[in-house]
């Protein structure tokens, strides 16, 4: 079988994630590595908190904690709301971690040594009253692309653009809201990203089963023509510039820029998880000792991909070392909240440990993966999301269990009558549907994958409509016990496609047919029903109802607390 290595882009440390985070990186990647282990496959799912940075400091100072005080509050609410959300990640690592420090160190090393780091005298903003530099994320004022007057100093929030603070209009601190704001020279180490520019170009120029979204975005950046970048900053929290042989005059208080050993900490976890569980993390990593026939996914929202297709590409491929380029990259939009942004700084939407105050994960894990954001931004209203919960889980999947499992109840005192008939035209239908959802799985197409999969719940649902066992077991037991047996192998296969997005749900239905999570495979698509075996007079239990609908008045007292403006 083959060997799959899954990331999702890293959320940032500075609280819970909202709803549009997790539809556009770390739940599709989940998605993807169940359904990849289903088939029998080997996959290591790798994610982590990236907790380095300005917005890490300006929280802690808020929070009147020590920034490392608290990173460790923050990566264990994230770790926990993701296990919560049934996010089946193999390690959940922390960018500040010895590894990643000394990873990043090691490549700036490599870098340098290989001419690609070259330290340039630039001019930064410094603020007059603070009495120190400012880092990008310090400084907010106007873009000069949008006239957003909230950008960032290295991105704007408005239109995505990415920026240098010195670009901005009319300049302010965060720390103190003074605009009282120098231009002055400081010495920086600069990523030679001009150099690599062919190398990377070859390399996007081959890569396949990228969306056009990320192939555009990398382009876009090529065409306009790379830019060496720099990789330091004056702050004190993150990864130390100095390391042995590698001191410099001056860089005594800078640290490494995020953007540079973020991604580095993806194979800084794997190391974490490596040292953790006694296992091998090179075997995944590098092209020499064994990652030559592993499949690398990233997934990631449309505002990380410059950063995943050409400035960590341009910090391997620089480093000349054989470490695994991404063969895959799934670019997503923006899910949007009512006609705005979802956001985090400003606590616009709803957030993860807030959903789940509200309805079980599967809902939210149902929803994100059947209107995900892949060819364009998806708008996201609670009215449009109880509908599709009640129409989809509660009426479609929901309905069908409840159907069968009441049935054998009632009429064979609870044991399953028949093992079916495999041999049923149904499942001429059924291999046709389910090739169609397995092309779109591999395809990593969700809103496609969750419509073929909706289309084999309905299947069920007709079946049993057309068969009619509750009218036939007054004429034919047998028969109507056969079909019941059939319809049994058919919630099977709901349950089984199922485990990939809504995994609680199919394990609560497998359990009630009497059997284990460990006896769930992908079905073969030719012959289905060969994987899919009932046992006659096994026990089935009937599962607490396994989705409430969602009444008009409840959606109503969601709005008036997440949406004031509304």
């Amino acid at each position: 079988m083959a060997r799959y290595l899954i990331t999702s882009a890293l959320p940032y440390i500075n609280g819970i994630k909202h709803l549009g985070n997790l539809a556009g990186s770390m739940l599709p990647a989940d998605v993807h590595a169940r359904f990849r282990r289903l088939q029998g496959h080997e996959v290591l799912f790798i994610c982590a908190t990236d907790e380095h940075g300005t917005p890490a400091e300006l929280a802690a100072a808020e929070a009147k904690l020590d920034v490392r005080d608290y990173c460790d509050e923050q990566h264990l609410l994230q770790r926990t709301c993701g296990e919560e959300f049934a996010l089946s990640f193999d390690f959940f690592g922390r960018s500040s971690s010895r590894q990643n420090r000394d990873l990043t160190q090691f490549f700036a090393a490599r870098l340098e040594d290989r001419g690609y780091i070259e330290e340039k005298e630039t001019e930064q903003v410094y603020s007059v009253d603070d009495r120190r530099f400012l880092p990008d994320r310090y400084i907010e004022g106007t873009c000069p692309s949008c006239g957003y007057d909230s950008a960032r100093g290295d991105q704007c929030d408005g239109c995505g653009t990415l920026l240098d603070p010195v670009e901005l209009i009319r300049p302010r601190s965060v720390l103190s809201g003074s605009t009282n704001i120098e231009i002055r020279r400081t010495k920086h180490l600069f990523l030679s990203q001009s150099k690599l520019a062919g190398a990377i170009r070859e390399w996007v120029d081959g890569a396949n089963g990228w969306p056009p979204l990320a192939k555009s975005i990398a382009y876009k950046w090529l065409d306009e023509g790379l830019q060496d970048r720099s990789i330091t900053r004056d702050l004190s929290w993150g990864v130390p510039v100095s390391r042995d042989g590698y001191a410099r005059q001056g860089y005594e208080r800078k640290v490494f820029y995020v953007w540079f050993d973020a991604p580095i900490e993806y194979i800084g976890a794997t190391q974490e998880w490596a040292e953790a569980t006694g296992r091998n993390w090179v075997r995944w990593w590098r092209a020499d000792q064994g990652a030559e026939d592993v499949s690398y996914i990233q997934f990631m929202g449309k505002d990380n991909v410059a950063f995943h297709t050409v400035s960590f590409p341009a910090t391997i491929i620089g480093a000349g070392e054989p470490f695994k380029l991404v063969d895959r990259l799934k670019a997503f939009n923006w899910m949007t909240w009512y006609g705005g942004k979802f956001s985090t700084s400003q606590q616009r939407g709803i957030f993860m440990d807030q959903a789940l105050k509200l309805l079980p994960a599967d809902c939210w894990r149902w929803y994100l993966t059947a209107h995900a954001p892949e060819s364009s931004d998806t708008a996201f209203t609670l009215e449009h999301f109880q509908a599709v919960v009640n129409s989809d889980l509660a009426n479609v999947l929901g309905n069908f269990a409840n159907r069968i499992l009441h049935f054998i109840k009632s009429n064979y005192e609870g044991r399953v009558p028949s093992s079916g008939d495999a041999g049923d035209k149904v499942w001429t239908e059924v291999a046709s549907k389910l090739q169609a959802l397995t092309d779109s799985h591999e395809a990593m197409e969700y809103r496609r994958t969750a419509a073929e999969t909706r289309a084999i719940w309905s299947l069920g649902n007709e079946f049993l409509q057309q068969r009619a066992p509750w009218a036939k077991i007054k004429i034919n037991r047998e028969r109507a016990a056969i079909d019941i047996g059939t319809a049994a192998m058919l919630l099977r296969l709901a349950a089984t496609i199922s485990l990939p997005i809504i995994p609680t749900t199919a394990k609560a239905i497998l359990h009630s047919l009497g059997l284990q999570i460990a006896d769930a495979r992908w079905p073969n698509t030719s012959n289905p029903q060969s994987d899919l075996p009932i046992q006659v007079g096994a026990s089935i239990t009937i599962p607490n109802i396994l989705f409430q609908k969602i009444d008009n008045d409840t959606v109503g007292k969601w709005k008036a607390q997440f949406v004031p403006e509304q």
